[in-house]
């Protein structure tokens, strides 16, 4: 299990060695005081003359030992700690490097609250082996071990009997250890739930209190609230007896020396100096034990946490070819007999298309058909099942995610904005853009109207995630970056699905800055917005019903018939104050 950790530390896995070192001579120190102890306290029972300066020279033995103690202490947990936090971070980094190999529909997948906890909550228990179990542990076990052999050289039957509290506190400590790895998957699997649930609460709250769920929705989190409660209270007081067991007696390690060894020296079997140093050497050794046995119930957590992690990174990588750029020629997109299927749903069924260079190309289909799985599937969030995609002739697996992306501009209903200013979130179209040409694309995408407006102009912080602006206006700042990148294939999924009629002309204009002469796709919730493209793919369930342009889909394809009904049934309706029914313009 160290070998799984000092994986990721470096140069620090020789300060953590170090930290060992430095703690076992601090603990080293604490034992020392009871042989100046012995040294007193075996010539007074004994009657024999002892001057003040030889007690005055063990006394000042002692309190030197004990500063020693403290300031090794001290030393060694510094030590452990810089190296432990440094580790960690080598941890983090190599996580996230990791994390950006793996396809990013797994990443959503698995949920932001898991996640959370996974970079979070698990990484940071990990110090607890780092900084303490591991260092404290060594020098807080090696002691004993050091101590009860030392014994053995004195007298081996005063030894043994100061052996006795080890196997009832190593039973108890067993069996509270058996108790804990039995619960541990269960303890985990509930807290993760309920981070997922506390963070879907939040994340839902705005729609729960629209539409009166709270009812319903504080249920569920006020259950697996609960269950997590109620699961780690029972996982634990099965636990707490063992623990008082063991907590009470390993420390007892005078239980037989005291008795049994006064009865040996009564009867000759054994010296009173010898019990004398035997019953100080027990004593000074029930704290370290006590320690020592303190960490070992973290250690299967942490082995599960480590184990935890690794299944994380041992997910199957998206396949592309790191380094190698793209070597396609133009910007022509072809998808070939492709299939993909969200576990054993089917999103993709066969799909053969061809998306050609300079013209749009539109997906349109009823909600689930599969096409913004299509439109994933060409951003690489995803490998296919089965078939290929090519841009300019070029298999997108054979190239970087970074070389696809310099091609491709993808933008989603959802357009994410850091907390950094807006000309900074612009120019993440093109991080070496000059301040004027990220004008120049806010300007082309229609932002300027709003953001004069705003504090700072362009400087202004748009907020966690840009709540401070509109949804329209967070799209307007994604299609300037969109234009600052100036990628030859463009991707709307659905952009402008859920804009107010206010904004729909202003994100119209913007796009179309972005799409001048590119290779467009579009995923298409209006039909109208495509009635005018160069080609027309009709998804159902997965696979290709129909292709071609508007008006022959109108005569051929029932399926698209119905959508173009819709569409323009929809565009018709009002709603008429005061009365609960629809009217037709």
């Amino acid at each position: 299990m160290f070998q799984k950790v000092f994986a990721y530390a470096g140069p620090y896995k020789k300060k953590t060695i170090l930290a060992a070192a430095v703690i076992f001579l601090a603990v080293l120190m604490s034992v020392i005081p009871f042989i100046f102890v012995y040294q007193v306290i075996a010539p007074a029972v004994q009657g024999k003359p002892m001057t003040a300066g030889y007690i005055s020279l063990r006394v000042l033995g002692v309190l030197i030992c004990l500063a020693l103690h403290a300031c090794l202490y001290v030393k060694g947990l510094s030590l452990s700690h810089d190296a432990a936090y440094n580790i960690l971070m080598h941890l983090r980094v190599s996580l996230q490097r990791r994390m950006e190999n793996l396809p990013l529909g797994v990443i959503q997948a698995k949920g932001t609250g898991s996640i959370k906890r996974l970079f979070v909550d698990d990484v940071d228990s990990i110090e607890m082996l780092l900084a303490h179990a591991l260092p404290e542990g060594f020098g807080n076990v090696a002691i004993p071990v050091v101590v009860y052999i030392s014994m053995f050289f004195v007298d081996w039957k005063l030894a043994l009997m100061s052996l006795a509290s080890l196997p009832v506190g190593m039973t108890a400590m067993c069996a509270m250890y058996s108790i804990g790895v039995k619960g541990m998957k269960n303890y985990y699997e509930a807290g993760q739930v309920m981070n997922n649930t506390i963070i879907e609460y939040i994340n839902g709250m705005e729609v729960v209190k629209v539409f009166n769920r709270d009812g319903e929705s504080y249920e569920r989190f006020e259950r697996d609230i609960r269950s997590y409660r109620d699961f780690t209270l029972s996982w634990y007081k099965a636990c707490w007896p063992w623990m008082a067991v063991y907590n009470s007696v390993l420390s007892c390690t005078l239980l037989l020396t005291l008795p049994l060894g006064s009865w040996a020296v009564l009867k000759g079997y054994s010296t009173l100096p010898d019990l004398i140093l035997v019953m100080c050497l027990s004593l000074s050794i029930g704290i370290p034990l006590l320690k020592a046995m303190g960490f070992l119930p973290s250690l299967p957590q942490i082995n599960y946490k480590i184990s935890a992690l690794e299944q994380m990174l041992d997910a199957e990588p998206l396949k592309q070819a790191p380094g190698k750029g793209f070597r396609g020629t133009g910007s022509r997109v072809v998808f070939s007999d492709v299939s993909f299927a969200y576990e054993s749903d089917p999103a993709a069924d066969h799909v053969s298309l061809t998306i050609n260079e300079g013209e749009k190309t539109a997906l349109v289909g009823e909600s689930g058909s599969g096409k913004s799985t299509l439109a994933k599937l060409l951003v690489h969030y995803y490998d296919v099942t089965q078939g290929t995609i090519t841009l300019g002739g070029q298999d997108i697996t054979e190239m970087s995610l970074e070389a696809l992306n310099d091609q491709i501009a993808y933008m989603a209903q959802e357009q994410y904005l850091f907390n950094i200013p807006l000309i900074e979130n612009i120019r993440l179209g093109r991080p070496e853009a000059t301040d004027a040409e990220v004008m120049d694309a806010a300007k082309r995408a229609q932002c300027m109207g709003f953001i004069e407006k705003l504090p700072k102009g362009i400087h202004t912080m748009p907020g966690d995630g840009g709540k401070s602006l509109s949804g329209g206006q967070r799209q307007r700042i994604a299609i300037a970056r969109a234009i600052l990148k100036d990628a030859p294939v463009v991707v709307l999924d659905e952009a402008t699905a859920f804009t107010d009629p206010e904004n729909e002309e202003k994100l119209e204009k913007a796009i179309s800055e972005v799409v001048k002469g590119e290779t467009l796709l579009v995923i298409a919730h209006r039909l109208s917005s495509v009635r005018n493209a160069d080609q027309i793919y009709v998804m159902e369930k997965g696979h290709i019903a129909a292709s071609g342009r508007h008006e022959q889909l109108l005569e051929s394809c029932p399926e698209y018939r119905k959508l173009w009904d819709a569409a323009q049934a929809s565009a018709k309706w009002k709603v008429v104050e005061g009365k609960e029914e629809e009217r037709y313009a």
